[in-house]
Formats: C-alpha cells, sequence, structure tokens
C-alpha cells in the first residue's frame, strides 16, 4: 500500500519542513510512507490552494494521503482537499468527516454521555460583544449556580484560565460577561464560528502553569485509527497510566461510534473517580504531547494502515465509519 504523509512547509522555505514538524516528517519517511510538503501560507494568506500544493507530484492513479499540521478551518480544509484530489490524492477525511471532530457541536452527540454537558451558539461575524455577552447571560442559566468554561467550537482560552475561561458562578452575570468579552478579545480574527460553555468538571491536578495558572491536570491522548486506538500516551508529557490503560476498553463502544478514520479523543480523571472525555479532534491537526517517540507514533500507525501490504480501499459511501 502507498499512503502519503503531508506536512507544511517552512513559511519562508517553501521546499524544506517546518521544524515543528521535521521529526515527525523524518519518522514518517522511515516508517515507509511517502512526504510531501504543503505551503500553508499560500493556502490560507494568498488564498490560492492549487499553488500550496504545486510541489506535491501528480499521482497516475488514486492514492490516500494524510495532512500533518496546522489546525485548519473547514473551508480552508475543504480548499486543500479538492486541491490534492486534482492531483490524485484524496486525504483520510472529506471536509464533512473533518468537520465532525474538529468543531465540538458536530459530534457531541456521539460523546454526550461521558463528557461534560455543553451548551453553544454561533456568532455572526462581524461580532456584536453586547449581543454575545447577553446571550451568553441567558444560556449559562441552565448551569444555575455551577462553574463553566467557555471556549469556541474548537478551541478555549485555557492558559489565560481566569480572565478569559473559566467562570466559578453561572449566576454571576458581571463575571460571565467580563470572561466572555475578554474571549472574544483574545479569540479575535481567529474565533471559531461561536461560544460554547461547558460544565467544569473538577479533575485530578497534578500541578499548576507556572505562568498562566492554569490547573495541569491528569490527561490522556489517544489517537484512534479505523475505530482502534493506534497511540496512547499522557497528554501534558508522552508517557504511560496504567490506569488509564485498564480503563480504555470500556471506551470502545463510544469510539467505534465516531465518524472518522483517524481521530483524537482527550481523556481526563474527574477528583471524584472516573474518567471523562473532554474533547475529540481530527488526528491530521492534533498535536502529539511533548517528547512523544516519533518514531514509534509513525511505526504504529503505518503498521494500522498496513503500509507495505495490500491495501483495503475504502468506497465513497463506505469511508465516513470505522469498520
Amino acid at each position: 500500500m502507498t499512503f502519503t504523509v503531508l506536512f507544511v512547509s517552512a513559511p519562508m522555505s517553501p521546499k524544506e519542513v517546518d521544524d515543528s514538524y521535521a521529526d515527525e516528517y523524518r519518522s514518517a519517511a522511515e516508517a515507509g510512507f511517502d512526504t510531501g510538503l504543503i505551503h500553508l501560507e499560500t493556502l490560507l494568506l494568498d488564498r490560492d490552494p492549487r499553488k500550496a500544493v504545486k510541489r506535491i507530484a501528480e499521482r497516475s492513479e488514486l492514492q490516500s494521503a494524510l495532512y500533518r499540521g496546522w489546525m485548519l478551518r473547514p473551508s480552508e480544509y475543504e480548499d486543500l482537499y479538492a486541491a490534492l484530489l486534482k492531483r490524485n490524492l484524496r486525504l483520510i477525511h472529506t471536509p464533512e468527516q473533518y468537520r465532525h471532530t474538529h468543531h465540538l457541536p458536530e459530534s457531541y452527540a456521539k460523546i454526550e454521555q461521558v463528557t461534560p454537558k455543553s451548551i453553544w451558539f454561533p456568532l455572526p461575524d462581524p461580532v456584536s460583544m453586547e449581543a454575545a455577552e447577553s446571550l451568553s447571560v441567558e444560556a449559562v442559566r441552565l448551569f444555575e449556580n455551577k462553574p463553566v468554561i467557555v471556549k469556541d467550537y474548537v478551541k478555549s482560552r485555557k492558559h489565560e484560565w481566569d480572565e478569559a475561561c473559566y467562570i466559578p458562578d453561572a449566576l454571576d452575570e458581571q463575571r460571565v460577561r467580563r470572561t466572555v468579552r475578554r474571549f472574544l478579545e483574545l479569540q479575535g480574527s481567529e474565533l471559531n464560528e461561536g461560544l460554547v460553555f461547558r460544565a467544569f468538571a473538577e479533575l485530578e491536578v497534578l500541578s499548576r502553569h507556572p505562568l498562566s495558572g492554569m490547573p495541569l491536570s491528569r490527561e490522556i491522548r489517544v489517537f484512534v485509527l479505523d475505530g482502534q486506538p493506534v497511540f496512547v500516551s499522557t497528554y501534558w508529557e508522552a508517557g504511560e497510566d496504567e490506569e488509564f490503560n485498564a480503563a480504555l476498553q470500556q471506551f470502545l463502544p463510544v469510539i467505534q461510534t465516531i465518524e472518522s478514520r483517524f481521530f483524537t479523543i482527550d481523556f481526563a480523571k474527574t477528583r471524584s473517580g472516573p474518567w471523562i472525555v473532554l474533547e475529540l479532534g481530527d488526528g491530521q491537526t492534533a498535536g502529539l504531547p511533548d517528547d512523544t517517540d516519533t518514531d514509534s507514533f509513525y511505526r504504529q500507525l503505518a503498521q494500522g494502515l498496513n503500509i507495505g501490504g495490500q491495501e483495503t480501499e475504502r468506497g465513497a459511501d463506505d469511508e465516513s465509519k470505522p469498520q
């Protein structure tokens, strides 16, 4: 089977991989993947997807590919997907599948029973601060006087924990307004679709970030390929958590409902005991924990994709769900 991993190139040097992905680029090649480079600045700033992929050789027949790079908005991913199809490379996810794990509201129903209660609403562009604050005050009444966190459909401002993420009392109207306003100010043009409010779950805290004060919790990131965990690691720095490994099996029925071939699912240990799901992410844009052995990651990914063996292609009508 031939499978290509496409990395982002250095912003000022399109022929070289971005430094942040240099180890992954080398490991992917050594694991048997074909590799290529996408000039992301051309895609995002110049809005020229054809030029962004011009250094990627056109294939003589349709082949599968995987993107490894920075997060893309669904519309940007759609442009990249279409440009690569013209070169006979089909990314592992359609634009619809990418959105499914990239935007929390799209997949919330799949994880609702094992994740904190969440509500959301879209925001217009441009955003009216006053309207956003008022909508937020009304929306969070559902949580009564419990603590909540605010984020957009993709990201939080967890490194500005006290000023733009955590709200100790959902009925404290002034705190809600102040936190939402600050969140929107910091997100600026990077805002993704709308606002999400999630019940705050007390997690088992390992320490606090020395600069932001953000609690660093006992968290696990699991990369899933075709319904099965392919790489499991502690979140803040690479490592094993034997207790979680024993608990992972109970989450497989949930994992296997996700309409994605390659995604991440992040777990955390609550203070009261149970493990919960924090969020999903598209596996193409999810980061590896610090100090990850990239050789091991790509060997396991290659094994899961049967690199070097016979390719089992999914039909167009069947590629949305794990087998």
